[in-house]
C-alpha cells in the first residue's frame, strides 16, 4: 500500500532542516503576545525570557498533539500550533483591569484553562460545521487567510519597531526585498532538497547580509542561559474571575473557527481532506493543548496559518517534518540559548520571505477558487461580498471602532468575520429554497461528485 505523503518520514537531515525552516516561520508569531503582553505587566527582562521560553515550550507540544496525534486528539496533518495572536487584545485587557499586576497572568492563565476545556468537549459539535465548507467557501477562506497574514509581512519588512524614527527606512525595505529576491533565485534556479529550503536558506542568507548594516543583534544569545525549564505555574497558581473567562472563551470559539478554516485549507493543499472527524480531532488538540498551556506558564495555542503557506510553497507535506518542528520549539524553551539563534534573524527579514510564504497562501485559496464553479452568479456573489468582509480590519482597521470590545475581538478578525459570511452567503444562495432547487437542476453531476468526494474524504 502507497503511503500518503502526510504520512511519509523523510531522511533525517531533510527532516530536521525543513522542521526548522517551519519554526523560522512562525517564530515571530509565537514570541509576539508574550513580548506584548509581558511588557504590559511591567515583567522584567528575566522574566520575560521565561514567559517567552515557555509559549515555544508549549507550542511544541501542542503542534506534537496536533500532528501525532494520541486517541482521538489531533487531525493528524502537518499543522502548526502556537500561541494565537487573537488572544492578545483581551489578555492585555485583563492587564489593564488587575489592580495587582502580579496577579494579572495567574487570572489569565485560569481564564485559558477554562476556555480550553470548554472547547474540548464543544469539539466534536463544532466540527459539524463542515458540511457547510464546500469550495467556493475554503477558497474564499483560504484567500483571506493569505490576504490577512500579507499585513504581518510587511509591518516585519519595515523593522522591528513601529515608534522608531528608522521605521520603514530603505535600509530595512531592502534587506526585506533582498531576501525576498534570494528565495525567488534559489526557488528559480535550484532543484531538489535546496529548492525545498529556499526559505530557510534566504533567512540565513538575509541574515548575513544585514550585519554590515547594524540590524543583526546577538546579544539576545550572548544573554540567554542554555538550559531553562518552565516551572509549572511559575507567576502562581491560576486564578478564575467571569469577566476574563467570557473574553477568553469568544477568543476561544474564534480561534476554532480559524483552526476550522485552516484545517480546510491545510487539506486542500495536502490532497487529503479534511471531514468531520479530522476536524473534531484537530480542534480537540487545539482545546486540549490551550488547557494544558497555562501549567507550563504558556497562553491559548491555535493553528499557524503562515506555515501552511511553506506546505504549498515547498510541496513537503509530512506531517512528521511539522512534528520535528514541534521538537525545535520544545527544546528551545528548554534552552534559552538555543531560541534565541531564531531571534537573531532580523525582522525585515522575516518580512521578505513572508511575503512569499502569505502569498502562496491566497495563491492556494484562488486555486480553490478556480474549481468552485465561478461561472454561477451566485458563487462570484458569495466570493466578491465576503472578500469585502474579510478584508476590512486589513484596508480600515477603525471600522468597526464604536463597536464593544467584546465583538471586536471576533469583527477585528477578517479571517472569521469572511469565513462567517462565506457559510451564511453559501446557505442562502445554494441551500435555502429555489436557490438550492435551482442549483441541483442545472448541475446535477456536480452534486454527484460533491457526495462522491465527501465519501471519499470521510474514508480517510
Amino acid at each position: 500500500m502507497t503511503t500518503h505523503p502526510v504520512d511519509e518520514k523523510l531522511p533525517a537531515l531533510k527532516m530536521a532542516t525543513t522542521g526548522l525552516q517551519h519554526v523560522a516561520a512562525m517564530y515571530a508569531g509565537v514570541v509576539a503576545p508574550p513580548l506584548i503582553v509581558g511588557a504590559a505587566i511591567g515583567l522584567t527582562g528575566t522574566e520575560l525570557t521565561f514567559l517567552t521560553g515557555a509559549c515555544l515550550f508549549t507550542a511544541g507540544l501542542a503542534t506534537f498533539l496536533q500532528t501525532l496525534g494520541i486517541w482521538k486528539i489531533g487531525a493528524r496533518l502537518p499543522f502548526v500550533n502556537g500561541v494565537t495572536f487573537a488572544g492578545v487584545a483581551p489578555m492585555t485587557a485583563v492587564v489593564a483591569s488587575t489592580e495587582d499586576k502580579s496577579d494579572a497572568l495567574p487570572i489569565i492563565f485560569g481564564a485559558v484553562i477554562v476556555a480550553g476545556l470548554l472547547g474540548f468537549i464543544a469539539a466534536p459539535f463544532f466540527s459539524k460545521a463542515v458540511r457547510f465548507f464546500p469550495p467556493v467557501v475554503t477558497g474564499t477562506v483560504i484567500t483571506l487567510i493569505g490576504v490577512s497574514l500579507l499585513p504581518v509581512a510587511f509591518g516585519w519588512a519595515q523593522g522591528p519597531d513601529p515608534a522608531a524614527d528608522d521605521y520603514g527606512s530603505t535600509t530595512y525595505l531592502g534587506l526585506a526585498g533582498a531576501t525576498l529576491l534570494i528565495v525567488l533565485l534559489l526557488r528559480r534556479f535550484t532543484r531538489g532538497f535546496v529548492k525545498q529550503i529556499a526559505v530557510l536558506l534566504g533567512l540565513v542568507v538575509g541574515t548575513l547580509v544585514a550585519i554590515p548594516f547594524g540590524v543583526t543583534d546577538f546579544g539576545p544569545v550572548a544573554d540567554a542561559d542554555i538550559v531553562g525549564f518552565p516551572t509549572p505555574f511559575h507567576f502562581g497558581a491560576p486564578q478564575f474571575q467571569l469577566a476574563a473567562i467570557l473574553s477568553l472563551c469568544v477568543v476561544m470559539v474564534v480561534s476554532m473557527t480559524e483552526s476550522t478554516a485552516d484545517m480546510l485549507a491545510l487539506g486542500e493543499i495536502v490532497e487529503r481532506p479534511a471531514d468531520e472527524k479530522t476536524i473534531a480531532a484537530g480542534l480537540r488538540a487545539d482545546t486540549l493543548g490551550s488547557a494544558i498551556s497555562p501549567l507550563f506558564n504558556g497562553f491559548m495555542c491555535s493553528a499557524f496559518a503562515q506555515n501552511i503557506g511553506l506546505v504549498a510553497m515547498t510541496r513537503i507535506r509530512s506531517r512528521y517534518v511539522v512534528a520535528t518542528g514541534g521538537g525545535f520549539l520544545v527544546l528551545m524553551g528548554l534552552c534559552p540559548m538555543a531560541a534565541s539563534l531564531i531571534a537573531v534573524v532580523p525582522r525585515p527579514v522575516l518580512g521578505g520571505a513572508g511575503v512569499v510564504l502569505f502569498g502562496s497562501v491566497a495563491a492556494s485559496g484562488i486555486q480553490t477558487l478556480v474549481r468552485a464553479g465561478l461561472d454561477k452568479d451566485n458563487n462570484v456573489l458569495i466570493v466578491a461580498v465576503s472578500l469585502a468582509v474579510g478584508i476590512i480590519p486589513i484596508t480600515a482597521p477603525e471600522f468597526y471602532h464604536a463597536f464593544p470590545e467584546t465583538a471586536k475581538i471576533v469583527l477585528d478578525s477578517g479571517i472569521s468575520t469572511g469565513c462567517v459570511a462565506a457559510v451564511l452567503l453559501n446557505l442562502v444562495f445554494n441551500h435555502l429554497g429555489r436557490g438550492r432547487d435551482a442549483q441541483d437542476a442545472t448541475h446535477p453531476r456536480e452534486a454527484g461528485e460533491e457526495l462522491a468526494g465527501a465519501r471519499t474524504a470521510g474514508a480517510h
